[in-house]
């Protein structure tokens, strides 16, 4: 009993030295440990983690042990390690960079008629080709640039249109087989290649472009929206997590949420923001438009 007194005597002295700052820091590291989890779990890197973990225990156990030359031998090889892990995760890491940076913009916009038309337009051809089971994948891109995903396809740089977009997804079209990705409430590319998920936990029912669709959402805050060839079933991606058996006005409830933020609620900061996005985005669009001329 008075181990026990004593040791909660200790750790209520240690919680009383504790400030707002230290907690502060707690709160971080475990963000930052929780965030490395589902890094991990998210790219399938659980066999590549358990084998870091396995290496550092051999190394501490070596050290204990007196173990001098396979100690040094494991210390250089962590360091080496440390560079192959870098390469061996360059493209998941630069999307988490990405993500990162994009946490600074808005990936909502103001409402606009562009944007509205865009969204109406997109709604009407999906609740077409659901009708018709016509398989469809459509992007609206929002804070991270999907301009790498867009050299892998055609660029169309058209006004939004039901009927364009029901021509791009016709099962005879040179296209069909990509995805249309929408910019700045234009039809900017089609027949772009997405990344596929490596999730396991996904249903048996789930065929390729609903796989490339969560891929693309799991890499980016794109809103993707997918049409089933084989049952019509219009489905909504974002972040990785998939809604599907939408009609069109829960579709049309769902783009809204998620692309056009209520400008009563934006604050001088954010409207600031928004129109240095536009004009960058515009300056941007403009010049790659003078490239593909």
């Amino acid at each position: 009993m008075d181990a026990i007194a004593n040791l909660l005597s200790t750790a209520l002295s240690y919680i009383q030295t504790i400030g707002i700052w230290d907690a502060v820091d707690i709160l971080i590291v475990a963000y930052l440990i929780y965030q490395a989890i589902n890094f991990v779990r998210r790219t399938n890197s659980k066999n590549v983690a358990r084998g870091i973990l396995i290496l550092v225990a051999v190394l501490i156990l070596s050290y204990l042990l007196g173990l001098t030359m396979l100690n040094f031998l494991l210390r250089r090889a962590m360091e080496l390690g440390l560079i192959a892990l870098v390469v061996l995760f360059q493209p998941e890491l630069r999307r988490v960079l990405e993500r990162v940076g994009s946490g600074f913009t808005s990936n909502r916009s103001i409402s606009t008629p562009e944007l509205e038309t865009a969204i109406s337009q997109v709604v009407q051809a999906c609740v077409d080709m659901s009708a018709s089971r016509t398989g469809a994948l459509i992007i609206f891109e929002r804070a991270v640039d999907l301009g790498s995903i867009m050299s892998t396809g055609t660029i169309v740089n058209a006004d939004v249109t039901a009927e364009l977009v029901k021509n791009l997804f016709y099962n005879k079209a040179p296209l069909h087989d990509g995805a249309v990705i929408i910019r700045n409430a234009r039809v900017a590319a089609a027949g772009c290649v997405l990344p596929l998920t490596q999730s396991r936990n996904l249903s048996k029912e789930l065929g390729m472009r609903h796989r490339a669709g969560i891929g693309l959402s799991e890499q980016s805050d794109a809103v993707v929206i997918i049409v089933s060839e084989e049952t019509g079933a219009i489905s909504f991606a974002l972040d990785g997590t998939l809604k599907r058996h939408l009609n069109g006005a829960r579709l049309t409830e769902l783009l809204h949420q998620e692309l056009i933020v209520d400008e009563k609620k934006l604050s001088w900061k954010d409207r600031i923001r928004d129109t240095l996005q536009r004009i960058w985005k515009k300056d941007h669009d403009g010049a790659e438009d003078a490239e593909n001329y």
